[in-house]
C-alpha cells in the first residue's frame, strides 16, 4: 500500500482496466477485493480517505439485525447471520463475539423478547456465536452493573459480533493490494467518458495531493460511492432519478464507567422505531443510534441538538447512573444511503437490504445494503459486472478468502492486538525506535508507532486519516485527540518529506473538522 507505486501504476499502465471501482468504502473496497481475486485488472478509486464516509461511522457491530425479524425480514436476517460467521472465520483479529442484555419489566416482554432472540439464534445455524438464555433479576445486573433497576424482572441475553469497522476496510484494502488491485485514496472521478455507443467507458479522475487529472479507461465501472452514488449516476446520465433516501445517524462516546464489564445492552424499542445498543468498544461505553432523514449526504455531517437529547432521554431510562452532556467524549454522525421506496419519508422502514442498478450506458451501481452484507454485495455486483463486460466467468473466491491481517493468536499483543499479524512488524519498528512505544496520550491506547506505520504501510495522508481511520481517536475522545495532534503531524512529515508549513496547516485542518465531534 504505497501511494506513489499505485499512481506510477496508473501512469505506466496501457492496457484497459478489466474494472474500474468509484468508492472507498465497505462495499468499494469489497467489490475490489472479490474481482481482484478471480484474477480481474482492478483500479479502485476514493474521493477522500478509505472509509471517510458511513464505513468509519457504524454502530461497530457485524449483525444480522435483531429489529428487522419483528418486519418479518427473515431472509434478510439469515442472510446476515451467514455474513457475520463468515467474515468472524476470515478475520479473527478484527470480529469478536459480544454478548448482549435486553433487558425486561414485564412476563409478556420475557416470552417476546426470549422467543424473538431464540429464532435469531436458529437462524444464524452453523454460524451461531453462542445460545441466547433467559437471566433471572440477579443475572441482568450482574452481567449490567449500572441497569436501572425499577421494576427490572430479569433479561434475555444472546451474541453477535463487534469490530472496528475501519480498521477491517483498511486490512481490505490490504488484502485487495494483495491480490493485484490497485488503489487510490484522494482520486476524485469529475467524469465518466462514453464511446460511439454511448457506453460508459472510462473515467476522469484528480488526483488531490498535485492537481493531475488522469483519464482510465476500463470494460465496466462499477459506482460504489454509498451515500454519493446519486452524483456518480448523474454523471452517466444527468436525468437519473435519486435512488437514495438518505439518513444520518449519531452516537455517542462516554467514559466506560458507564457500562462496566464486557457486556452489551440493548434496548429493543424506542420512539423513532429504531434499537438501541450500548457497547464496550475501545474501553469506553458506545451509545446509538438515531435515525433521522436528511436532505443531501455531507462528507462531514453534524449531530442535530434533537438527536443528543434524544440519546440523552432514553438511556435514562435504562441505566441507573446514565449519562450527562458533559459527559460526551465525541460524537459522530453517519449516513445510511437508503434506497428510496415510494414517497415514505420514514426511512427506519426503509429496507437495509442493497440494490444493484445497470443504467443504459452500462453503469453499474450497487448501493444500501450495511457493513456485515459487504462481501455478498460485492459478490453479487462483480458477477453483474463480468456479464456487462464480458469477461470470463470465474467464481468467487471471498467466502475463504483471509483477509489482510489474519490471526488466531491476536490477544498476545494487547494494544496492538487489533493490527492482527501486523502487530509482530509494528513491535519491530519499536525494536528498531524504542521511542516509538512511547503512547500518544494517557487517556488512549496507541503509540507513535502506529502513526508511523499508518503512513508507510496504510496509504495515511492526512493527519486526519491518522486520528480518524488508522487509529480511532477522534472517535474515542475528541478533546485527546486534538491535544496529540501536533505530535502525530510532527511524525507525518518526518514520514512524508513535509516541511513545518504543511505541518501547521494540517493541525489547523484537523482541528476544524474535530469541532464537528464536539458538543
Amino acid at each position: 500500500m504505497n501511494r506513489a507505486e499505485m499512481l506510477n501504476r496508473v501512469r505506466e499502465r496501457e492496457k484497459i482496466w478489466d474494472i474500474i471501482v468509484i468508492g472507498g468504502g465497505a462495499t468499494g473496497v469489497g467489490c475490489a477485493v472479490d474481482a481482484a481475486s478471480r484474477g480481474f485488472d482492478v483500479l479502485l478509486l476514493e474521493q477522500n480517505d478509505f472509509g471517510k464516509g458511513t464505513s468509519s461511522r457504524s454502530t461497530k457491530l457485524i449483525h444480522g439485525g435483531v429489529r428487522y425479524l419483528a418486519s418479518g425480514s427473515i431472509l434478510l436476517v439469515r442472510e446476515a447471520l451467514k455474513e457475520r460467521g463468515i467474515l468472524q472465520t476470515n478475520a479473527p483479529h478484527l470480529v469478536k463475539e459480544l454478548a448482549f442484555v435486553v433487558p425486561y419489566y414485564s412476563l409478556w416482554q420475557k416470552f417476546f423478547y426470549g422467543a424473538g432472540l431464540k429464532i435469531y439464534n436458529l437462524l444464524s445455524g452453523k454460524y451461531g456465536f453462542g445460545k441466547s438464555r433467559i437471566l433471572s433479576k440477579k443475572e441482568t445486573i450482574e452481567n449490567l452493573p449500572n441497569i436501572r433497576q425499577e421494576d427490572l424482572r430479569g433479561g434475555v441475553l444472546y451474541f453477535d459480533g463487534q469490530f472496528d469497522d475501519t480498521r477491517l476496510l483498511i486490512n481490505l484494502v490490504s488484502t485487495a493490494v494483495e491480490q493485484g488491485a490497485a488503489v487510490l485514496n484522494y482520486a476524485r472521478v469529475f467524469q465518466l467518458t462514453k464511446n460511439d455507443e454511448n457506453l460508459v467507458d472510462g473515467v476522469d479522475f484528480q488526483d488531490a495531493e498535485t492537481g493531475e487529472v488522469y483519464e482510465v479507461k476500463a470494460k465496466v465501472i462499477i459506482n460504489a460511492a454509498g451515500a454519493f452514488c446519486d452524483e456518480i449516476r448523474k454523471l452517466s446520465n444527468r436525468n437519473s432519478n435519486k435512488i437514495i433516501a438518505p439518513s444520518q445517524g449519531i452516537h455517542l462516546v462516554f467514559n466506560k464507567s458507564f457500562l462496566p464489564g464486557e457486556n452489551a445492552l440493548m434496548i429493543p424499542k424506542t420512539s423513532d422505531g429504531r434499537v438501541l445498543f450500548a457497547i464496550p468498544w475501545h474501553d469506553k461505553t458506545l451509545i446509538g443510534t438515531t435515525d433521522t432523514p436528511i436532505e443531501k449526504a455531507e462528507l462531514e455531517p453534524q449531530a442535530f441538538e434533537e438527536e443528543i437529547r434524544f440519546i440523552l432521554k432514553t438511556v435514562i431510562n435504562y441505566l441507573a447512573k446514565p449519562p450527562q452532556r458533559e459527559d460526551v467524549l465525541s460524537v459522530f454522525v453517519g449516513i445510511r444511503p437508503l434506497v428510496k421506496s415510494g414517497s415514505s419519508r420514514n426511512t427506519a422502514k426503509l429496507s437495509r437490504d442493497y440494490t444493484i442498478e445497470i443504467d443504459k450506458s452500462n453503469l453499474l451501481t450497487i448501493t444500501g445494503g450495511k457493513w456485515t452484507t459487504y462481501r455478498k454485495m460485492a459478490e453479487d455486483a462483480v458477477n453483474q459486472a463480468v456479464k456487462i463486460a464480458g469477461l470470463s466467468k470465474k467464481i468467487s473466491s471471498t467466502k475463504n478468502l483471509k483477509i489482510h491481517g489474519f490471526c488466531q493468536a491476536a490477544k498476545q499483543s494487547g494494544d496492538l492486538a487489533i493490527y492482527g499479524a501486523d502487530a509482530v512488524e509494528i513491535e519491530k519498528l519499536i525494536e528498531e525506535n524504542p521511542i516509538l512505544a512511547e503512547k500518544l496520550h494517557k487517556d488512549l491506547p496507541y503509540c507513535s508507532a502506529e502513526i508511523v506505520w499508518s503512513v508507510r504501510r496504510e496509504m495515511a495522508q492526512t493527519v486526519e486519516d491518522v486520528l480518524a481511520r488508522r487509529t480511532r481517536a477522534l472517535f474515542l475522545d475528541t478533546k485527546a485527540a486534538i491535544e496529540i495532534a501536533p505530535a502525530a503531524a510532527e511524525i507525518m512529515a518526518k514520514e512524508l518529506g513535509k516541511d513545518e508549513i504543511w505541518t501547521a496547516e494540517q493541525i489547523n485542518e484537523f482541528n476544524k473538522t474535530a469541532k464537528n465531534y464536539l458538543i
